[in-house]
């Protein structure tokens, strides 16, 4: 006689079988592993298994695991780059890493569009950590990206480079200036050129861009006369102008005080897109003399040019 205390289940039937196998097959599922914790700070230290279990996920940002994200970013990364996780995410040290809580950040933040740079650099961090296995969730897939206010952003036109060049006062400054504006070159990518990486016969520099990559960069016959007299009596693996981007941006924001508008790199480097770009050459082409990964980045660098000259072709059809 069976025993009733087994209820149903005891019965020899399909669903004492069909139990049996569930319990059975159960049983044998290997039990789950848990995140590292290596470098990380919980709220649970001393708590016995169950809260561990439950208070897994709860994590802080700690300078040693801002560390080792750094350390972890893959080999020919710029210095550059790495400055700029350091400086975003040494602000995030011991905030969550919860969703609350990285909005909660960026909302504190008072340094308008900056906030995408540090909601750029938090998602590297977290899906680092996700692909390391010390968070399960990646909180930053419930964080919305701040929203960005698009300005027109200043660039260098033709006639200010005439300005420029007359209010520099010596012939290094005036080739460092043309040679701005004709290659759309960053402060970092002028500082490196060596007098070796300059082909006098066809106006070409090679140059190591940004992400480490060698590329080249045209400038014209006029540029071409400045940077040859900066060249004279210099040795091949002499650096070209002998200054670095700093003393260089130094010498610009100079200058933009005493010219009256702003000349910094991003400046120039937005005056060289817009300048081809009335010239009549193809988005395509600008990207590839301006050594942009991409036709977004052109079209960034150029939209101030968009309503004067348009403003320019609605007053001839409508006679001034």
């Amino acid at each position: 006689m069976r025993s009733r205390s087994l209820g149903k289940w005891g019965r020899g039937d399909s669903n004492s079988h069909a139990f049996r196998h569930m319990i059975l097959s159960h049983a044998r599922l290997p039990v789950p592993a848990l995140p590292r914790t290596h470098g990380l700070r919980t709220d649970h230290e001393g708590a016995n298994n169950e809260e561990v279990n439950q208070k897994v996920n709860q994590f802080w940002l700690t300078s040693e695991l801002l560390n080792a994200f750094l350390q972890s970013r893959r080999e020919g990364i710029s210095q550059h780059t790495l400055t700029f996780y350091h400086n975003c995410l040494k602000r995030f040290i011991g905030h969550e890493l919860t969703a609350q809580s990285i909005n909660s950040f960026l909302h504190n933040l008072q340094c308008g569009n900056a906030k995408q740079s540090y909601f750029r650099a938090i998602r590297a961090l977290c899906n680092w950590l996700c692909r390391e296995g010390y968070l399960e969730d990646n909180p930053i897939r419930r964080v919305d990206a701040p929203k960005v206010a698009t300005r027109l952003l200043p660039s260098i036109t033709a006639e200010q480079l005439e300005t420029l060049l007359q209010a520099a006062d010596n012939l290094r400054d005036q080739a460092i200036i043309s040679l701005l504006f004709d290659s759309g070159l960053r402060l970092s990518e002028v500082a490196s050129i060596k007098c070796s990486d300059i082909d006098w016969d066809s106006n070409i520099i090679r140059v190591i861009i940004k992400g480490g990559r060698e590329d080249k960069a045209a400038f014209t016959s006029r540029t071409c006369a400045m940077v040859r007299q900066c060249s004279s009596g210099k040795r091949s693996k002499d650096s070209l102008f002998g200054m670095t981007a700093h003393t260089i941006q130094d010498m610009l924001s100079r200058l933009s005080k005493e010219v009256g508008f702003p000349c910094n790199a991003h400046a120039f480097r937005r005056g060289f897109a817009c300048h081809l770009h009335r010239k009549g050459l193809s988005t395509l082409s600008i990207m590839h003399l301006g050594r942009w990964r991409n036709l977004q980045m052109v079209a960034r660098y150029t939209q101030s040019i968009t309503f004067d000259d348009c403003l320019e072709q609605y007053r001839t059809a409508n006679g001034g």
